[in-house]
């Protein structure tokens, strides 16, 4: 008989300053007094949190690819790529309508731009105009065909994430219809997959110095004074997106078998990476690898998460019909419950792909105010200087969501069972 080996011994535990999501927290709270008490030298910051997050955007295409084409093309059952994809887009468009719904409604009872009494000739309709330019309400026709990149080539270079998805599957689907013959290319991609994983942990080293190169600029530029007169509409946004997460995500979670305040403990690192660089891309690739580490398939994570990106954006269908009606109301413009159910509607489509990059979701909500010409378009810049604060807000619920939303779809698909999830997650 062979001697039982001997087990590895356990890994050290790592000092807590060389903890992430430790680091991330200093980092924020030094930018946030640098912004403070020398708002110059903070806005000169900018390049560190913007080169982070071209550092994350230009391999996550890639990681996108690898995952979704290795776990398409390992798949013996075809019928559960369907399956999956069905049951994920009926779950986003339920839980997107639902917080649009949620915005509208809030928004009627708290009516946060009420006594405001903005006058859109006063206000600065030059600054909204460069958005204005970009937004476009998009027809179900043309949402669709914007879907098909026009070349394999252009949806890697634009970055777009539906665009690579699409390609991703497509390639997946003829891998596994060809079978062992495209065996060695399948295990090219895996390890492509490993490589760039890697890549992606170095990477996240670096979270801390663009998580304060971005709040040192934000608070420099914009200053914590300049919100006080909009504070009633930006606490209104922030409570509402924590109740919708607490309540709606945590019963959604407790229906899938675990706690949202354990799943939040579990991504903390991811949160802190959202509110330090103000965008929810970069949470992209360790959020995927965190979900495969709790249960999900690699073929399962890379369909719905990146597809969530887009699908799925539950922080953006929140900001975009409370925003509508701050506007309407702080400009004294009165709406029908026709025309708000109009911006309802609208706001279905033109919220997709807002996942969170800065500037998506203002730009979506100016094409959703075109459909309403009662509503002055240049009452937009009143929500212009405080963007990037709400944009946190939006990031962060879209990233909780898409979280959630694989869980659910995973324990849809018998993937792992209540107590194996809760055991992890403990």
């Amino acid at each position: 008989m062979h001697p039982t080996a001997a087990a590895p011994p356990p890994s050290p535990q790592k000092p807590f300053y060389a903890i992430l999501w430790v680091q991330v927290v200093v980092a924020i709270v030094l930018a946030v007094a640098l912004g403070y008490f020398s708002p110059a030298k903070a806005m000169a910051m900018k390049p560190l949190g913007d080169a982070f997050i071209r550092l994350i955007t230009m391999v996550i295409t890639l990681v996108i690819f690898c995952t979704v084409v290795s776990g398409i093309a390992g798949m013996q059952d075809m019928k559960k790529v369907g399956r999956v994809g069905g049951k994920a887009l009926l779950y986003f468009e339920v839980v997107s309508t639902l917080a649009l719904f949620i915005g509208l409604l809030v928004g009627n009872l708290v009516r946060p731009g009420a006594g405001f009494n903005a006058n859109p000739a006063t206000l600065d309709a030059g600054a909204v105009s460069a958005y204005a330019g970009q937004a476009k309400a998009q027809t179900v026709t043309e949402f669709l065909m914007h879907i098909i990149p026009t070349t394999v080539v252009n949806a890697f270079a634009t970055g777009d994430i539906l665009e690579v998805l699409l390609v991703s599957i497509l390639f997946g689907l003829a891998l596994s219809a060809i079978g062992p013959r495209c065996k060695p290319l399948l295990s090219v991609f895996d390890a492509l997959a490993h490589a760039v994983f890697g890549v992606v942990n170095l990477l996240m080293k670096f979270a801390p110095i663009g998580a304060f190169g971005a709040i040192a600029f934000t608070v420099g530029k914009y200053g914590l004074a300049s919100i006080g007169p909009l504070l009633k509409v930006i606490a209104t946004f922030y409570i509402t997106s924590i109740l919708f997460v607490l309540i709606v995500l945590g019963a959604i979670a407790r229906a899938a078998g675990f706690r949202i305040l354990k799943f939040l403990a579990y991504i903390k690192e991811e949160i802190l990476i959202v509110i330090g660089v103000n965008a929810s891309e970069p949470a992209l690739p360790s959020l995927m690898a965190k979900l495969e580490s709790l249960g999900c398939s690699k073929s399962l994570v890379g369909l719905v998460v990146p597809a969530g990106y887009t699908f799925n954006t539950d922080g953006s269908s929140l900001y975009m019909t409370l925003a509508a009606l701050f506007v309407a109301q702080a400009t004294n413009t009165p709406l029908t419950l026709l025309q708000q159910l109009t911006i309802l509607a609208v706001a279905t489509l033109t919220s997709k792909g807002a996942s969170g990059v800065q500037g998506a979701s203002f730009i979506a909500l100016v094409a959703t105010l075109t459909v309403v010409p009662t509503i002055p378009v240049a009452g937009m810049a009143l929500l212009l200087g405080i963007d990037r604060f709400m944009s946190t807000a939006r990031g962060l619920v879209n990233v909780i969501g898409n979280g959630v939303a694989t869980l659910v779809v995973a324990r849809w698909e018998g993937e792992f069972d209540r107590k194996s999830l809760q055991r992890i997650l403990g």
